[in-house]
């Protein structure tokens, strides 16, 4: 007999209950292992798989948690570069993809980005079918998108970080001015997560208490005080800490685990998170933005209709525009057997049939003439 054995006597004749909180984290990058630590800290998980193609990487940042689970509630961390390490998760987090280079816009990283999406979503879906996607990666937005598109899955259940984190910015810079604590400055940062941002100066206040009926420039070119350059400092505070450390992680990484709590405790919490929105607000096209929307367990229930003024609402379209005018050069046609994809553009038409079972078809403009890319999913 071994030690084990000599030690241990088996009782229970039934297969033992499987984990009933799996957390995954794909990528192992600064704001995956940010957001792994934020969540193995928070205790939100009974185990976390962690995926990644660089397998050395993966393999030491998996042993560096692994020798720490003493000090941890979730002693079951695994990793593998195999997708089938995820399966049965309920949460998969989304991080992988290029870094945001400094000066670089997140709607810059677009195209780099969904190629690696193509393998990614189709994994998640062959072994955790019933999970909530949780995409981080940028551009956020447009990448929920793909992912939605991707996965089949109802839009409940595909989720972006979205101006979570903006918004937490927003408070933290909120309190600064005022000498207060974040949780007790209440702001809300919409629409993009990026440059066209939208900030609800109506709705911010301290108490209950609205700080535009106090002020009522607050916002404005002619505010004395200046209030604009919070939300500028917002849209910035992204480019600065890559300026300064070369990448953003941990901030990310907390808004992350804020998210995967909600959800995994089915805490009914309102959150901006990246969403389906048209219809809304008076956006028309088909995009992922940030509205004040319900998490639970089972994913995103609920949004909530802010009483927006007119310019805020003027400022939520652009900010969908601004994502269409990105997002409309993608076609995503799934069809069993023959894929076909197509898109318009110039006034030249395009078919492409193949075998594949997901195909995705993207443009470049190269010189003067238009190039095709196919990303087809095996």
């Amino acid at each position: 007999m071994s030690t084990k054995e000599k030690l241990i006597s088996h009782v229970m004749k039934e297969q033992p209950i499987g984990c009933q909180n799996k957390v995954t984290v794909v990528g192992v990058g600064m704001v995956g292992m940010a957001s792994a630590i934020s969540i193995l800290l928070k205790d939100l998980c009974d185990e976390l798989a962690l995926v990644d193609v660089m397998e050395d990487k993966l393999k030491g940042e998996a042993m560096d948690l692994q020798h720490g689970s003493l000090f941890l509630k979730t002693h079951k961390i695994v990793a593998d570069k195999d997708y089938s390490v995820t399966a049965n998760s309920k949460v998969v987090v989304v991080t992988a993809g290029a870094r945001q280079q400094e000066g670089e816009s997140r709607l810059n990283l677009v195209q780099r980005n969904v190629n690696i999406f193509k393998f990614i979503i189709p994994n998640i879906v062959k072994y955790s079918p019933n999970c909530i996607l949780m995409v981080v990666s940028n551009p956020v937005d447009i990448l929920t998108y793909v992912a939605w598109k991707l996965s089949g899955f109802p839009r409940h259940r595909v989720i972006g970080s979205g101006t979570n984190l903006d918004s937490a910015r927003f408070r933290h810079l909120m309190g600064e001015k005022l000498n207060l604590h974040p949780s007790s400055c209440h702001g809300w940062i919409i629409g993009e997560h990026g440059d066209s941002s939208v900030p609800v100066w109506s709705g911010v206040n301290v108490a209950g208490v609205s700080l535009q009926s106090l002020n009522p420039k607050m916002g404005t070119e002619g505010d004395s005080e200046n209030w604009k350059d919070v939300h500028k400092k917002v849209v910035d505070g992204a480019y600065e800490v890559i300026k300064l450390k070369g990448y953003t992680s941990w901030a990310i990484g907390m808004s992350v685990a804020d998210l995967v709590e909600s959800i995994t405790k089915n805490l009914h919490k309102v959150h901006p998170v990246s969403t389906l929105v048209q219809g809304l607000h008076g956006v028309k096209d088909e995009v992922f933005l940030s509205i004040p929307s319900v998490l639970g367990n089972s994913g995103l229930t609920d949004v909530i209709h802010m009483t927006l003024k007119p310019e805020e609402e003027k400022q939520l379209v652009k900010s969908a525009e601004t994502l269409w005018g990105v997002q409309k050069e993608l076609t995503i046609c799934l069809e069993r057997g023959r894929t076909v994809c197509c898109l318009q553009r110039k006034r030249k038409a395009f078919t492409i049939y193949t075998p594949s079972t997901y195909c995705m078809l993207s443009y470049t403009v190269v010189c003067t003439r238009v190039c095709s890319l196919y990303l087809c999913i095996l």
